[in-house]
């Protein structure tokens, strides 16, 4: 992930001086891209254990695809449903694995292209035949070489998310847990262990912090809370990207709109001026108090998911303005910040589902309104392709954030304690190395409040670790991610579901060590306890080994190992003291020696087993 201001032309401003808003400053009218995009072409459908993996040509401006299918050629085509109570069924492609037939059926599959999820996709490609196989799949196999270089490995889940910072100063919350103690742990876990360097959450302005208030019509600002916060995620080795949300109370044109348990504010503010002040005052607090070269390496994200609209009394929104306020609140708010210093990072829209993308970029460029990243939500899906959406605009020197990522969008969804999410995640991960910047795994912690506090220790909680800071699987997958050295080398993949179903990574380490990272899962949350069919057997070769001798171990996050839920058997909410000790005894990754490795003319074997959902991590270091 790279957040080096430098790193990357922004849309407003480049090194050369020259303005290249849109890549098309000198044109009188900015005509949008075409939006209707033709299939994709060369499609094939190959059939496999309990699955169908598509492969297809990418088109050019598609931000993802629709995969269809029917049970017959002439049939009624019907959009692929992954199930998970996931927020869109568009998938990034040109390559997708579907789990969801019954084993031995036929099925037609067609594809259609998106520009944009808010526009109707293209026409259905021509469709193909496949059926998901009924017996078990032949191994798969995967050839290292060594000393092949094959790229950098990014790790863009150094940005994560957190519920709003103010728990670092709370006190005593569910079971008997001191909430800003862990909070803090957990926040410092994330740092040392996987390497996170930046933190997004909500509700910096909230009324808690005191930050705006009107005394005798006049407006007064009080940023010393937001300093503290601040400050103890410095002092923890951790940037924030600055969610500027939510509304302050005396600012609101409607201060009785408000979403979750602490009553974020979501209306509209009654007075744009002073809203554009708000936000002036606070970066240039933010750079007189820690420095422009620090705060140049933050972030303001203008809102949080403005596009989303209430789901009852529960979950009212976030906002109850239209589209057209919140790009007047984010056109504002941009340039207010960026009048403090060019070199502050501002970007938006925040949306949920990666809605009103195309809407924003088309404003951004025909206002000429600054923009550094583009930033929007997805969840139980791989992220979609917004470079190419950017590409559309001309606006490719934008960074590509997603502030929110995660394996399901429902609070206390059950899956989100299951090792179905630790596959997840490596897909999510490798399926944006060399177009986006960061994906923010939502969140680090299961101190999370929005809709209340926990009930119980496992309660599906969006937390990579539990309260108490027990380690789940998904918090696992990363951890294995972030200790892959930097140096990817050349891995090549065949069988049944490679690449679909089944990926890896390999790496070099400077002191000779060979990382190998493979994965198995899939998006089929009807699946997230497994289905003996997609449970896989990896053949390895590793060649170009330059060593007589290697240690070897296995790593392993499946159902039954690195799975901290399996050593909760009580019906109890909360853990006694003596459980918790247990509890943390057993909270550790399950690696184990293998035999030594002597490779022979450089080459030596290994196999294993990869259940679905599965993470093994193979790790060869010199003797």
């Amino acid at each position: 992930m790279n957040m080096d201001p430098s790193a990357n032309n922004q849309a407003h401003a480049h090194p050369d001086g020259e303005d290249h808003t849109g890549r098309q400053a000198d044109t009188e009218v900015q005509s949008r891209p075409a939006t209707v995009l033709p299939p994709p072409s060369d499609l094939v459908a190959e059939s496999g254990a309990c699955q169908v993996t598509m492969r297809w040509q990418p088109v050019v401006g598609a931000m993802g695809y629709f995969v269809h299918r029917s049970e017959s050629a002439h049939g009624l085509f019907v959009r692929l449903d992954h199930g998970g109570m996931g927020d869109m069924l568009a998938v990034p492609g040109p390559l997708f694995a579907d789990t969801t037939g019954i084993p031995g059926k036929r099925y037609w599959y067609a594809i259609a292209s998106i520009f944009d999820v808010n526009v109707p996709p293209g026409e259905l490609s021509a469709p193909v035949e496949a059926s998901p196989g009924v017996e078990n799949a032949q191994p798969l196999t995967l050839r290292v070489q060594a000393r092949t270089a094959a790229g950098q490995l990014d790790p863009v889940w150094h940005m994560l998310g957190s519920e709003h910072l103010s728990q670092l100063f709370y006190g005593e919350g569910p079971g008997g847990s001191q909430i800003g103690a862990e909070f803090q742990e957990a926040l410092s876990l994330a740092r040392s262990e996987l390497g996170a360097t930046h933190i997004r959450a909500h509700a910096i302005l909230d009324d808690e912090q005191g930050v705006y208030r009107e005394v005798a019509g006049e407006a007064s600002y009080d940023f010393t809370a937001i300093d503290c916060i601040y400050d103890r995620l410095l002092d923890l080795g951790l940037r924030p990207i600055v969610e500027v949300s939510f509304m302050p109370r005396d600012l609101a044109s409607n201060p009785v709109a408000t979403v979750f348990t602490y009553r974020g504010i979501t209306s509209p503010p009654r007075d744009w001026q002073r809203w554009g002040e708000l936000n002036r005052q606070l970066a240039a607090h933010l750079v007189e108090r820690y420095g422009i070269e620090e705060v140049s390496q933050w972030g303001f994200e203008i809102w949080n998911e403005p596009n989303l609209v209430g789901f009852g009394p529960n979950f009212p929104g976030f906002w109850t303005g239209t589209q057209v306020d919140y790009f007047r609140l984010y056109d504002q708010a941009a340039r207010a910040i960026k009048s403090v210093d060019e070199r502050l990072l501002v970007g938006g829209p925040a949306t949920a589902a990666v809605g009103w993308i195309a809407d924003f970029l088309d404003f951004v460029r025909r206002e000429r309104v600054p923009l550094d990243f583009l930033s929007t939500h997805s969840y139980n899906n791989l992220p979609l392709d917004l470079h190419q959406t950017l590409k559309s605009y001309g606006f490719e020197g934008v960074r590509i954030w997603w502030t929110e990522w995660g394996v399901s969008p429902t609070h206390f969804g059950l899956v989100n304690d299951s090792a179905f999410g630790a596959p997840f995640i490596l897909h999510g991960m490798k399926s944006v190395q060399g177009r986006d910047d960061a994906l923010a795994y939502w969140v680090i912690s299961d101190h999370f409040e929005e809709l209340g506090r926990a009930s119980q220790l496992f309660h599906g909680g969006f937390g990579l670790l539990t309260i108490g800071n027990l380690h789940k699987p998904r918090y696992w997958a990363i951890a294995l991610a972030e200790g892959l050295g930097t140096d990817l080398v050349q891995c090549e993949l065949r069988g049944d579901g490679a690449r679909s179903l089944v990926d890896a990574w390999a790496t070099r380490k400077p002191d000779g060590t060979i990382d190998i990272l493979a994965w198995n899962g899939t998006l089929d949350q009807s699946k997230s306890q497994g289905d003996p069919l997609l449970d896989r057997h990896l053949e390895v070769r590793i060649e170009q080994l330059t060593e007589r001798a290697y240690q070897c171990s296995l790593a392993r996050v499946d159902a039954v190992h690195s799975n901290i839920a399996n050593h909760w058997k009580s019906e109890d909410a909360w853990p006694t003291a003596e459980q918790w000790a247990k509890l943390h005894a057993a909270d550790m990754l399950d690696e184990h020696p293998l035999p030594d490795i002597v490779p022979h003319n450089g080459i030596a074997h290994v196999d294993f087993d990869l259940p679905m959902p599965g993470v093994v991590r193979l790790r060869l270091t010199p003797k």
